[in-house]
């Protein structure tokens, strides 16, 4: 076992000297029974063609097909060339949460397909897969035997006292922290469920548990993740009488997992998924090398919205301005849209309450909803904002062109960035508010989840007015240019530039490379200079294959250009 000495300094610090022996041979069982490792010699983690699609299995559905069949007959036919990975959202049995209360972490559900499935898709795209570290199903049999008293499941919830002050818990929901159940010997208990009465949180005590998920990380590597996603992870470790959130057992925890697949797969990658303000995200990259290789750039859609909204950059610039990944291990998974909401907890420290409220407005404006938290003190603040991408970017003219222009705008700016883009299907299919789904559901979060017919979307990709087909085509044509240039790298340099408060500008470059990025936020005809480049230089747009006079330099409303020698 390699780096035994650093395993065990980890498994001491989190369980303590008389627990430590135990978990240590629970640790080094599952390395000996996994499938020997591959080698990592000269191992690079990711490279500027790196994109990846986030989709629920079943987002397109066919007639007579499996899901999953769909999925991989589409991803194939249209996105061979575009993406290089496929993030399946948990298409685990579930009984709630669309897929996130997980009832069997080691199957596939029936109604999305199989494992030969998910193992074809594999063969085209590296896959990535979601271990909800931090609760199960109150529906699956592991929580069963946990209220029958099963050994090996008698400690797998976290039973809680609850007239013990735990006021300083960090709430991601308004509902209550504690739901009481009685176990099958007629026993109250009061269980910690941080996100739903029907998600258990772990108890990660419990060495039981700790290895249960050491198996579960092996059989999805096993199974062809090549990206684990660590869904909720903040919240993994509780201690009374703190926030429970960031705590250093839940780094640490993190760390054994990282060391776990350097065992067993050490060219697998973790992304951990915190919705947080920005310092507090980027802790989970360590030291660099021993926890997240991958982060979710939180910040990025809201603080991308609000600068749309105000046709102003002069904040993200700012923020853009101190983005830094601490080694080439690491860098940031850049997204706008994905199944859940817009993050409003990642603006603290950048937007005001009035500028957040401003956004809250706008995104209501365009047909969407708003979720909430429970604070320290009882009260509640805003969580996310609900709404698709699509819609969230609709400009104050209805017109289609300006309106696909606008969004593409925002999906430039995410392609570019530093980082790894994560693009979700919906964004990449042009879908709007699904409002359907909440009304039938209550559910905000539905807004962006709808489940679409292959056939009708075939259709409208095929109809060149259609908003769908105006973005999906300018879509996958920029994502193909894009990875096709060493200064997108994920760690190429990178520099902010000060042009205007309506455009967001910057340069990517490497030895061979020099890309500058410029994007106009407003709906206005507006010129600006590059005063970094000789007098008359021209450069031309990698976009439009546009030749332009960056000494003054014209963009029309929403315009971006990739500029190249």
């Amino acid at each position: 076992m390699k780096n035994r000495s650093q395993i065990q300094a980890l498994v001491h610090d989190i369980y303590g000297p008389r627990q430590a022996p135990e978990i240590l041979q629970r640790f080094e069982k599952m390395i000996t029974t996994a499938a020997p490792a591959q080698p990592a010699d000269d191992m690079e983690y990711f490279s500027e063609k790196d994109v990846v699609l986030i989709t629920y299995g079943d987002s397109l559905r066919q007639a007579n097909q499996r899901p999953l069949e769909t999925l991989h007959h589409f991803a194939a036919d249209r996105l061979a060339d575009i993406f290089s990975a496929i993030h399946i959202l948990p298409f685990y049995p579930y009984s709630s949460d669309d897929g996130f209360s997980v009832i069997d972490f080691f199957a596939v559900d029936p109604d999305l397909g199989r494992w030969e499935d998910i193992q074809a898709i594999g063969a085209d795209f590296d896959l990535m897969f979601d271990l909800v570290a931090n609760h199960f199903s109150a529906a699956s049999e592991w929580f069963q035997n946990y209220l029958a008293g099963i050994k090996g499941f008698d400690a797998f919830a976290l039973e809680t006292d609850p007239a013990l002050d735990l006021t300083k818990v960090t709430r991601p929901r308004t509902h209550p922290l504690l739901t009481p159940f009685t176990k099958k010997n007629g026993q109250q208990v009061h269980l910690w469920t941080t996100f739903s009465a029907d998600q258990i949180d772990f108890n990660y005590r419990s060495a039981d548990v700790f290895e249960c998920m050491l198996d579960v990380l092996r059989h999805y590597v096993n199974n062809g993740a090549r990206l684990i996603r660590l869904d909720a992870i903040a919240f993994l470790w509780k201690e009374i009488g703190t926030s429970c959130l960031h705590l250093p057992q839940t780094h640490k925890m993190i760390q054994l997992f990282r060391k776990f697949l350097d065992e067993i797969a050490p060219r697998t990658v973790i992304i951990t998924e915190t919705n947080v303000p920005h310092p507090e995200n980027i802790s989970y990259f360590g030291d660099g090398h021993n926890e997240a290789q991958l982060v979710y750039n939180f910040t990025l859609p809201p603080l991308l919205l609000h600068t749309f909204t105000h046709a102003n950059a002069a904040e993200l610039s700012r923020w853009a301005g101190i983005l830094e990944a601490p080694s080439p291990a690491n860098t940031f998974f850049n997204f706008t849209a994905s199944h859940d909401g817009i993050g409003v907890r990642p603006l603290e420290g950048i937007l005001d309450d009035t500028q957040v409220d401003q956004l809250i407005d706008a995104v209501k404006k365009n047909g969407g909803r708003v979720s909430y938290k429970q604070n320290e003190d009882d009260s509640q603040s805003p969580y996310e904002l609900n709404i698709a991408y699509v819609d969230a970017m609709r400009p104050p003219s209805p017109q289609p062109e300006l309106h696909a222009a606008r969004f593409l705008a925002s999906q430039a700016i995410q392609l570019s960035l530093p980082g790894v883009p994560g693009i979700y299907i919906h964004s990449l299919l042009g879908s709007q508010n699904w409002v359907e789904g909440v009304e039938q559901s209550g559910i905000a979060r539905r807004i962006n989840r709808a489940k679409l017919d292959y056939s009708t979307v075939a259709k409208e990709l095929a109809d060149g007015d259609s908003l769908r087909s105006r973005i999906f085509t300018a879509y996958c044509r920029m994502i193909r240019i894009r990875r096709q240039q060493p200064a997108f790298h994920p760690n190429a340099a990178f520099e902010v530039l000060d042009l205007a408060d309506q455009t967001f500008a910057f340069k990517r470059w490497t030895a061979s490379q020099k890309i500058i990025v410029i994007t106009n936020v407003s709906g206005d005809r507006i010129q600006v200079a590059l005063t970094g480049e000789p007098p008359g230089n021209r450069m031309t747009d990698l976009l439009s294959n546009k030749s332009f006079d960056t000494s003054a330099l014209a963009l029309a409303p929403y315009q971006f250009v990739w500029l190249a020698a």
